[in-house]
């Protein structure tokens, strides 16, 4: 099995149009993760049908029993994220700002006070247009994306079958969500955006990602907005070692395409043909197929 995933530095670089069209070149071959977990949306490009739904349960909680609690205050004293709070002379933990560390528990006389599971958000798991997909929903505010996105890679692995590719929508950025996506894979697929913001950000984000091992490449979407940045993105990319695989152009097919709910593969356009170029491309390297 190869785990291939798709990740970008920001937002808005069309990481997630491009991972979508993948899939659709290979419906037989792969199983699809959408490990953007706080804003889940490859389900809307592959038109997801039969989906079950699991809940999340995610880090646990503080709980103060209100039968046992003494109203001291010890609780409130020693929390550090403030999540403790007196209302009509009762505490009560704040799930928000609840960190699970547990220093409540400890200092109460009472044993009033104690962890318990919390829900964080939904797991899925969707028969789609391009093969399954393990996709979630975080719940807001909470804290937990990194374990999400474990558990939606976790789900995606149990339904390999004969199936030869795990292609993973990654989150952009380079924080906790994109460090469990990068946990164990063997390829990345680096989304640059021709912006000098998109170019550092890349940068950080290969940074991270060279911690992990993977074979990483390079596509530059909507190149042609910026050919000089597009320019110096290759040459920082050949500094690095970084083969790109290939530029696509700025082309109004994808947005009627987004706006259809389809990958762009399933229109005709310039987009659609660069990244069929470059699935072939990646095909062409040994060790991975696509």
């Amino acid at each position: 099995m190869i785990r291939l995933a798709v990740v970008s530095g920001k937002g808005g670089t069309g990481k997630t149009v491009i991972a979508a069209a993948l899939a659709d070149l290979n419906p037989d071959l792969s199983v699809n993760a959408d490990c953007d977990v706080d804003a889940a949306n490859l389900e809307l490009l592959l038109g997801t049908r039969e989906t079950e739904e699991e809940p999340f349960i995610g880090m646990k909680k503080g709980y103060i029993d209100p039968d046992r609690c003494t109203a001291c205050g010890e609780c409130a004293r020693v929390c550090r994220f403030r999540a403790i709070r007196k209302e009509d002379g009762r505490y009560s933990v704040d799930p928000i700002r609840c960190e699970g560390c547990g220093a409540c528990g400890i200092v109460c006389p009472a044993e009033a006070v104690r962890l318990r599971p919390e829900v964080s958000g939904s797991l899925y798991w969707s028969k789609t247009r391009a093969g399954p997909l393990a996709h979630a929903r975080l719940t807001p505010g909470a804290g937990n994306s990194g374990l999400l996105v474990n558990a939606v890679k976790r789900k995606a692995a149990e339904h390999m079958g004969e199936r030869e590719l795990l292609l993973i929508d990654g989150p952009p950025g380079t924080g906790c969500p994109l460090i469990s996506t990068l946990a164990g894979a063997d390829v990345v697929l680096v989304i640059v955006e021709p912006s000098i913001s998109g170019l550092h950000d890349a940068e950080r984000l290969v940074r991270v990602a060279r911690r992990f091992r993977p074979r990483i490449f390079c596509v530059i979407n909507r190149w042609d907005l910026s050919p000089e940045i597009t320019g110096q993105i290759e040459d920082w990319c050949s500094a690095e070692n970084i083969p790109v695989l290939g530029r696509i152009p700025f082309d109004p097919a994808v947005v009627e395409a987004v706006r259809q709910g389809i990958p762009v593969t399933r229109v005709r356009g310039p987009a659609s043909k660069a990244i069929r170029t470059i699935a072939a491309r990646l095909d062409e390297t040994p060790g991975v197929r696509t």
